[in-house]
């Protein structure tokens, strides 16, 4: 397993901890083979983060990456992953080629493994932002049991929250 995507997955929402646990571990364990594993990327994002994205492409060099604000993002509740696959191309269980193409096959079953991730989290309710019309986001990934960023803010700024200590940080999270 992925310490690093094991960690990330502390700072998701309480109600999407466990199944977004479950979810990567049947992906690796049950899906993949041996030379290709999933990795978090991106869970929660504080918002400063998410201004900091919104700025590239606007104020900051680069292509837009973001289309949300600081608030106006799923990742700004924890309810929300981004994805990458990483690859073991030399056998020494290093995994250090990240790998966001969508069609390949690295485990060699016949199904791009791109695709076998967006099959196992659609089938438990996730939303994949591959399907967005307007901004497609291939490597995102999420459930928001109904809400959107407008009502998930709103919720927030009425203080319609609880707290929750993660390694001596408290953390706020919207009553879903």
């Amino acid at each position: 397993m992925d310490t690093v995507t094991l960690n990330r997955i502390n700072y998701l929402h309480p109600a999407v901890r466990q199944e977004a646990l479950d979810a990567y571990s049947h992906i690796n364990n049950k899906l993949f083979g041996k030379k290709i594993r999933l990795r978090f990327s991106h869970t929660l994002r504080t918002w400063g983060e998410q201004d900091e994205l919104y700025a590239i492409g606007r104020t900051l060099p680069g292509k837009k990456v973001t289309n949300a604000k600081a608030g106006q993002s799923i990742h700004n509740y924890g309810l929300a992953v981004d994805i990458v696959i990483l690859i073991d191309t030399n056998g020494d269980n290093s995994f250090k080629t990240a790998s966001w193409n969508t069609t390949s096959d690295d485990d060699k079953d016949g199904v791009p493994d791109w695709m076998e991730v967006v099959t196992c989290f659609k089938k438990l309710g996730w939303v994949w932002g591959g399907n967005w019309k307007s901004f497609p986001d291939y490597p995102h990934f999420e459930k928001t049991f109904g809400h959107n960023w407008k009502s998930l803010q709103a919720k927030y700024n009425a203080g319609n929250v609880f707290t929750e200590d993660i390694n001596g940080v408290t953390y706020t999270w919207v009553n879903l």
